[in-house]
């Protein structure tokens, strides 16, 4: 299947790590020009061999987004796809989260997107095949009882997802959110493996993955997701082939919360 991504020129925001890497190597191994980010240029310089475009910058912060957008209009004209990858998560509960928590979830999960949005909008607006794809989360419409105020930033990213769906300036620019549930990142294999060891339930993580997904991720297809199985679904709807897929939210959960 031809998607049409070659010579598109991508913006991946947090791609100096995790599922950010990933989406990156897959659009440049779709022949994408990509603009790869890190918060600062320590964690960008391992990139830059690969990635010949880069910038670095603080996107929770007013300053640090615009100097961002000022590094991304210096390197190119053209802007096809921007990638809203960059988020964190917080831990905490009901009983320990303070305003200074809530506040700085929202800045990272929302705030960063808007930011960096709004400056690259007219770019994105003049392209013919222009993308707009946000990273959520499941826990948007099914959180947890713990990290309220993250699954509630991400929840505020979904609304802010529909509402710019709703409002973009072309027909040629689309606008989705990508929601996985749990990605079977180096992090959560070494912290569930170690639970699993504990209850004997194997010594590795691909010995013990059937009974992790049954206690912390249930879902029909019985595993955890790759990161790669997310970056795929990413790179499909930057392609021309999702020129009519608009204003939704993608899960990608193995079936976990259903149809709705």
């Amino acid at each position: 299947m031809e998607l049409e991504l070659t010579d598109r020129t991508v913006f991946v925001s947090g791609s100096h790590r995790g599922t950010g890497r990933i989406i990156a190597n897959h659009f440049k191994a779709e022949g994408a020009r990509v603009i790869v980010h890190a918060p600062d240029e320590a964690a960008l310089l391992p990139l830059r061999a690969e990635f010949p475009f880069a910038v670095s910058g603080k996107l929770w912060t007013d300053e640090g987004c615009q100097a961002v957008i000022a590094q991304i209009l210096e390197q190119t004209e053209q802007l096809d796809v921007l990638v809203n990858n960059y988020g964190t998560a917080g831990q905490g509960t009901w009983t320990t989260t303070s305003a200074d928590d809530w506040r700085d979830l929202y800045e990272h999960n929302v705030l960063s997107v808007s930011r960096i949005t709004q400056g690259l909008l007219p770019m994105l607006g003049a392209s013919s095949q222009g993308r707009i794809i946000n990273l959520g989360t499941i826990g948007s419409t099914r959180p947890n009882k713990a990290m309220p105020h993250y699954y509630a930033a991400k929840g505020a990213l979904a609304t802010l997802t529909a509402g710019l769906a709703k409002a973009v300036p072309s027909k040629h620019l689309t606008v989705n959110l990508v929601s996985p549930g749990l990605i079977r990142t180096p992090e959560v294999e070494a912290s569930y493996t170690s639970i699993a060891q504990k209850k004997g339930w194997g010594e590795t993580f691909d010995a013990a993955e059937a009974k992790i997904t049954e206690a912390f991720f249930e879902n029909p297809l019985g595993r955890i997701a790759t990161r790669e199985e997310v970056a795929d679904v990413v790179v499909f709807l930057a392609s021309a082939r999702a020129s009519f897929i608009h204003g939704q939210n993608i899960r990608v959960d193995g079936g976990a919360v259903g149809i709705v």
